[in-house]
C-alpha cells in the first residue's frame, strides 16, 4: 500500500471553505487540484455554483471545471474515466493530485469503482414519465417498493430522477438496482489516499453560512444568470444542470411559481439539505474530520498533508 502514489481527498459540505483551503494548498505544496463538483462541470454556470472565480482560477487552475454546455450530461462514470486520466498525468509530473469538492457520489465512484448498470433506454424512460404525469411520482415510488424495496427505502418519495432510473434499471434487467450494486465489481484505486473531511462542530453555524452566502449569489445576479442561460441555450427545467440547487428555484421564480421570499427561503432550506446529506455521507465513511469552524482548520489541513508525505514519501 505504502508504495502506491498518494492522492488527498479534501471533502465536506457546501459552504465549508473547501475551495479557500485547497488554492492556499496549491500556493505552497506540490499539489494539482481536481474538481470533484458535478454543478462545476457546467459552462456559464458561475453565480448559481460558487464557481471560483478567473483571479482564483489563476492562481490555483482547476481540472474538470467548464467542461461541458448546461444541455449536457456528466455522469459518476465520466468522472472517474476523466479523473484517473488527470491523476495520472499530476503523478507522472512528480506532483500529487489534490481532489476537492462536495460531490460524494464521484468521490465514493472514484475510490470504490462503479457497479455495471444498463445506460438508459428512452423507450422506457418515455413510459416512465408518462407514468409519472398520469400518476404522481408517489405511486412510481410504491410500485418500486414492490419489486426493489431496498432501493425504494433509501429513496425520498418525491426523488424523481433516482426513482425512475432505479424502475428503468428493473424494467430492462428484470433485476433490482440493490441488487446490480451489491454485485459491484470492486476496482481499488491505484493510490495512497489521505482523506479529509471538512466538518462543522456546530451545524447551525453552517447553516448561517449558507443562508449568507444565498443571499450574496442573489444579488450578484443569479436569477440574470439563468435568465442568460435560457436565452443561450434551448434549456428545460428537468435537465441536470437546471435541477441544480439555487437554479432550480431561479427557474420557479422565473415562472412566477415563487416570489423573492420564497426563492431566498427555498433555495437556503435546499442547501441546507444539500449539506445535511454531504455530512451523513462523511460521517459514515472513512476519513480524517477537520473542524471548518476553527480557526486554523486551513493549517490544520496543511499539517496533516505534511506529516502523511513525511510518514510515506
Amino acid at each position: 500500500m505504502s508504495t502506491r502514489p498518494p492522492a488527498i481527498f479534501l471533502m465536506g459540505p457546501t459552504a465549508s471553505g473547501k475551495t479557500g483551503v485547497a488554492v492556499e494548498l496549491a500556493q505552497t505544496m506540490p499539489v494539482e487540484l481536481i474538481s470533484v463538483d458535478s454543478a462545476l462541470v457546467f459552462r456559464d454556470m458561475n453565480i448559481g455554483t460558487a464557481k471560483p472565480d478567473a483571479a482564483t482560477l489563476a492562481r490555483a487552475p482547476h481540472h474538470l471545471i467548464d467542461l461541458i454546455s448546461p444541455t449536457e450530461a456528466y455522469s459518476a462514470a465520466a468522472f472517474r474515466h476523466d479523473a484517473l486520466r488527470l491523476m495520472a498525468d499530476i503523478t507522472a509530473r512528480g506532483k500529487i493530485p489534490l481532489l476537492v469538492g462536495g460531490t460524494m457520489l464521484y468521490f465514493k465512484a472514484l475510490r470504490e469503482g462503479l457497479s455495471p448498470l444498463p445506460q438508459a433506454d428512452a423507450e422506457v424512460r418515455a413510459e416512465l414519465d408518462a407514468e409519472i404525469a398520469q400518476h404522481g411520482i408517489e405511486h412510481l415510488h410504491a410500485e418500486l417498493a414492490k419489486v426493489d424495496a431496498e432501493t425504494a427505502a433509501r429513496l425520498h418519495s418525491t426523488d424523481t430522477q433516482r426513482i425512475q432510473r432505479a424502475m428503468e434499471i428493473y424494467l430492462l434487467t428484470g433485476q433490482p438496482m440493490s441488487e446490480h450494486i451489491k454485485q459491484q465489481e470492486q476496482d481499488p484505486l491505484p493510490y495512497r489516499i489521505l482523506p479529509i473531511a471538512l466538518i462543522p462542530s456546530d451545524r447551525a453555524v453552517l447553516h448561517e453560512r449558507i443562508a449568507v452566502r444565498f443571499e450574496q449569489m442573489l444579488k450578484q445576479g443569479l436569477v440574470d444568470e439563468l435568465r442568460g442561460l435560457r436565452k443561450k441555450y434551448p434549456l428545460h427545467r428537468e435537465m441536470t444542470s437546471m435541477r441544480c440547487v439555487g437554479y432550480r428555484q431561479a427557474w420557479e421564480d422565473m415562472e412566477g411559481e415563487i416570489d423573492a421570499a420564497g426563492l431566498s427561503e427555498k433555495g437556503i432550506a435546499a442547501t441546507r439539505q444539500l449539506a445535511k446529506r454531504q455530512l451523513t455521507w462523511l460521517r459514515s465513511t472513512e476519513n480524517i474530520g477537520v473542524d471548518c469552524l476553527s480557526a486554523d482548520y486551513g493549517l490544520q489541513v496543511k499539517k496533516l498533508i505534511e506529516t502523511e508525505l513525511r510518514t510515506h514519501p
